[in-house]
């Protein structure tokens, strides 16, 4: 395992905290080993990281951990999801494959080349892909021996407009999306959500984004994994694209923070 790279984390919180906070899409950086096989010159790639990093999604977390009564673990992702996306089926069952976009893109978020067609995405799947996986079922199984049970919650962030890549995105676009699972999130769970995001404003449910993310070992299987995702609307807390935060970050971490409270007990 030596020359896995180190391009995720897990951040420790109190032994007793059964909450995960996931931030899959927070980073810019790619390896110079993946920045060869795409085929954007650097301004235009600058561009798509713009459109495609859930920007200081990283830094709502870190917040809310320091802010909550018992600090969940986070699990952060310090590559780009242009290098892969940890959150993609890497088969069949994925339906963003439709667009060039499983868990290796091949197309950008306005359906343009990012990687010639006919590259193996096999090496990045074998080098990036399996190792962040195996990483976040252990941190759930952890989660799960010490605790009994584990709540994943994703933190993501989307853009005000919708961009030409999305397959869902004519439906409403609110301050904060809601995505669920059928089986994995409960009705207690959606609840403390609304309850805690109720100071940003409306909470929808399952658009423009859904699903929440758990580990293929759990998933479907055990109840005891909570998950929810968490989508939260650019512009309600910073200059979009690519921009700086604003004032909106605190008053979102400090929901975050009471959605963490309200599922740690």
């Amino acid at each position: 395992m030596s020359d896995v790279p180190h391009t995720f984390g897990l951040l420790p919180g109190a032994a007793a905290s059964p909450v995960i906070l996931h931030v899959p899409h927070s980073s810019r950086h790619v390896p110079a080993d993946v920045r060869a096989g795409i085929v954007l010159d650097d301004p235009a790639l600058e561009r798509e990281l713009d459109r495609i990093t859930d920007a200081h999604t990283a830094e709502i977390a870190e917040e809310a951990a320091v802010l909550a009564g018992l600090t969940p673990w986070r699990f952060v992702n310090h590559a780009s999801r242009l290098v892969v996306d940890p959150e993609r089926f890497p088969d069949e069952r994925e339906e963003m494959a439709a667009v060039g976009m499983g868990a290796v893109y091949t197309r950008t978020t306005h359906r343009e080349v990012l990687r010639a067609d006919g590259a193996d995405r096999a090496p990045l799947i074998e080098r990036y892909f399996r190792p962040y996986a195996r990483a976040m079922t252990e941190a759930v199984a952890d989660r799960l021996a010490a605790t009994g049970r584990a709540v994943i919650v994703d933190v993501h962030s989307y853009p005000a407009e919708p961009l030409p890549y999305e397959l869902h995105g004519r439906g409403p676009r609110p301050p904060v999306c809601l995505g669920t699972d059928g089986f994995h999130t409960s009705p207690d769970l959606l609840a403390a959500a609304r309850k805690a995001f109720a100071p940003c404003g409306e909470t929808g449910l399952n658009s423009p984004f859904s699903g929440a993310y758990v580990p293929l070992e759990f998933h479907g299987k055990r109840r005891e994994v909570g998950a929810l995702m968490v989508e939260i609307r650019r512009d309600t807390y910073m200059s979009e694209p690519g921009g700086p935060a604003g004032p909106g970050l605190p008053r979102l971490a400090a929901s975050l923070a009471a959605l963490v409270d309200a599922v740690s007990g």
